[in-house]
């Protein structure tokens, strides 16, 4: 039994398909909410159990987790140190754990909690007669269609305004990872346990890119002239001050814009070495993206 939280989410759904497509012949458990999409679950032909509930129960997560040999936690990474007790707890050979490349920056807000789940999770499966194998697989900013948080405001913002503030010039380096790439990612280190379990992989983009490059990028699949100007990082940092004191802390952007200007470039060799991990070219990736926001804005 295939044990899936997150399977309706944005890179669920893309994992889904590799498990449809490679047409996975377990039996799958399938965490979703009342109001989640399952549409894709119910017409997908697979062995899908739908279970509803919440990840924060515990009580609900050791009974969600009887007859399960693995699990695929996508969901959220703050809940992994419980699902990876509750497998623990029920002899569950093998969890893989959706996490994040967050954890590198320097900013603490961004990365502590980050830190914190991972060495909680360490600790748990330190012993060496613990019975369950952990993989932990860290994606870059993701990005792949409308339903990213990411580019998708980017595309937004670039075909709105003809004028766009770019902290430190965009000389930032980034590595965004399409979704897609990562639903072949999961699937492949799903079957492939005797090369990947007990391992932790960051699934980065194909390259690494100054932020400004793919602005331009966005700016030409969107046939925009839109002009970028620079804003000194001490300046912009200011401005979000500014604005979390007039707001009585309501709006702060203050790290966010910090983290404008850190390089979040990761390199996936490990992945590569250990699955042939080969993500897609960002700008074949974000021209499917672009494309769709224009057939969604009745444009193409």
């Amino acid at each position: 039994m295939l044990l899936v939280t997150g399977i309706t989410g944005h890179t669920g759904r893309y994992f889904l398909q590799e498990l449809i497509d490679h047409k996975y012949e377990g039996p799958i458990r399938c965490i979703v909410r009342e109001t989640s999409d399952t549409s894709m679950l119910d017409n997908s032909g697979l062995n899908i159990e739908k279970v509803y509930g919440d990840l924060n129960d515990k009580q609900f997560i050791r009974k969600v987790m009887k007859g399960v040999d693995n699990i695929m936690h996508i969901y959220n990474i703050h809940h992994s140190p419980m699902i990876v007790e509750a497998a623990i707890e029920n002899n569950v050979k093998r969890a893989i754990l959706v996490h994040t490349t967050g954890i590198y920056s320097n900013f603490k807000y961004a990365s502590q909690g980050y830190k914190n789940v991972e060495k909680k999770v360490t600790e748990m499966t330190a012993d060496p007669n613990c019975p369950t194998k952990v993989t932990i697989l860290r994606p870059t900013m993701i990005y792949g269609d409308l339903c990213d948080s990411n580019m998708s405001k980017f595309i937004k913002m670039i075909d709105k305004f003809r004028v766009m503030p770019v902290i430190n010039g965009g000389r930032s380096l980034i590595q965004p990872v399409n979704a897609r790439d990562l639903g072949k990612a999961f699937y492949t280190v799903l079957t492939s346990p005797e090369k990947t379990a007990g391992k932790a992989y960051d699934l980065s983009g194909e390259k690494p890119l100054q932020m400004i490059e793919v602005f331009k990028m966005i700016s030409d699949n969107l046939n925009k002239k839109t002009t970028f100007v620079n804003v000194p990082l001490g300046f912009g940092v200011f401005l979000a001050r500014v604005a979390k004191i007039f707001s009585l802390g309501k709006v702060n952007y203050v790290e966010k814009v910090q983290r404008m200007a850190e390089d979040r470039s990761y390199p996936h060799e490990e992945a590569k070495n250990d699955f042939d991990y080969k993500p897609m070219s960002f700008k074949k990736g974000i021209q499917l993206e672009s494309e769709q926001y224009l057939e969604k804005s009745g444009r193409k």
